[in-house]
């Protein structure tokens, strides 16, 4: 699934939004782009959900949506 994440714009924001969504259990690979300003997330949908992948990036302050 990919997202499209908002406030991305340092350099370290792709890093922190890809450890953000790593830490969901459940999540198995996250690829981040600057660029795009989005993230393609594999997880597992018996241990997490849609929802808690995107309140993750909004609580660390990059909120995201389904693209």
């Amino acid at each position: 699934m990919t997202l499209a994440v908002d406030n991305m714009y340092c350099d370290a924001c792709p890093y922190i939004v890809q450890q953000t969504l790593a830490a969901v259990p459940g999540v198995e690979n996250v690829a981040v782009s600057f660029e795009q300003k989005s993230a393609t997330v594999t997880y597992d949908d018996t241990k997490t959900t849609l929802d808690a992948l995107t309140s993750a990036t909004t609580q660390a302050g990059y909120p995201s949506r389904v693209i």
